[in-house]
This record gives structure tokens, C-alpha cells and sequence, in this order.
């Protein structure tokens, strides 16, 4: 009778380690199907970040290029050369300062994706179900040695 009760031990034991690691491929599964649907998530907000600072460089290159009009307009209004001495300068500055704030903005748009991304820490239950399935079958393996 002690025999069959090790035995039944042993296969509970058995039972309980494939059920934790049933458990553990079963949420395997969910983790890849968030990580999918995440990912895609994140391919999506980053569309819509692209196509935001895509406008917002559109619209500072529309506004560069009017100030650049009505700089040379005053310019050759007053007699000056639009194209050298001073008005090159004062183009040359706007140019400068159309360029920084574009450097900018795509420092910021590289920060918000990368504040984007998923972490490598997420929770895998895959380890955790192996060592209590583990811990079970050590368990049992202990009360047969007893």
C-alpha cells in the first residue's frame, strides 16, 4: 500500500508540473499576442507622430520661405541688395534658425519614441511556472525518500 501511495504522489507530482507548464505556455501565448498587438500600436503612434512633425516642418518651411520673401521685399525696397552684404546675412540667420529649430524638433520626436518602446523587464511566467513545477515534483520526490 506505501508503494502505491509513492507512486500516486509521484504521478500527482508529475500532473501538477505538466499543468504548471501548460499554464506557463498558455500565458506565453498571451504575452505574444500583447506584445504583437503593442508593437503594432507603437507602429501606429509613431505614424501619427511622423505625419504631425512632417506638418509642423511643412508649415516652418512655408513660414521660413515667406519671412525670406518679405526680408528681400524690404530689403530691395530700401536699395539694398537682397542677395548680399546684410540681406545674405539676415537669410543666412533665418536659415540657421529654421534649421535649429527643425534639429530640435527631431530630438524630440527621437525621445518620444524611444519613451515609446516596450521594456525587455516585461513579466515572463515561464520561469516561474518551471521552478514551482519544480519545487512540486521535489516535493513529492522528498516524501518517497522519506
Amino acid at each position: 500500500m506505501g508503494a502505491l501511495t509513492s507512486l500516486a504522489s509521484v504521478a500527482g507530482a508529475a500532473a501538477s508540473l505538466y499543468g504548471n507548464l501548460q499554464r506557463a505556455r498558455s500565458a506565453n501565448a498571451q504575452n505574444a499576442a500583447q506584445v504583437q498587438i503593442q508593437q503594432q500600436q507603437e507602429a501606429a503612434q509613431q505614424q501619427v507622430l511622423l505625419a504631425q512633425r512632417n506638418a509642423e516642418a511643412a508649415a516652418r518651411q512655408q513660414a521660413l520661405a515667406r519671412t525670406m520673401a518679405s526680408a528681400r521685399a524690404r530689403l530691395a525696397a530700401g536699395g539694398a541688395p537682397p542677395d548680399s552684404g546684410s540681406g545674405a546675412a539676415l537669410q543666412a540667420g533665418l536659415a540657421r534658425d529654421a534649421a535649429s529649430l527643425q534639429q530640435g524638433s527631431d530630438q524630440v520626436l527621437q525621445a518620444e519614441f524611444a519613451a515609446q518602446r516596450p521594456s525587455l523587464l516585461a513579466p515572463d511566467n515561464t520561469l516561474a511556472a518551471a521552478l514551482s513545477g519544480g519545487r512540486t515534483f521535489g516535493y513529492a520526490t522528498r516524501s518517497l525518500l522519506d
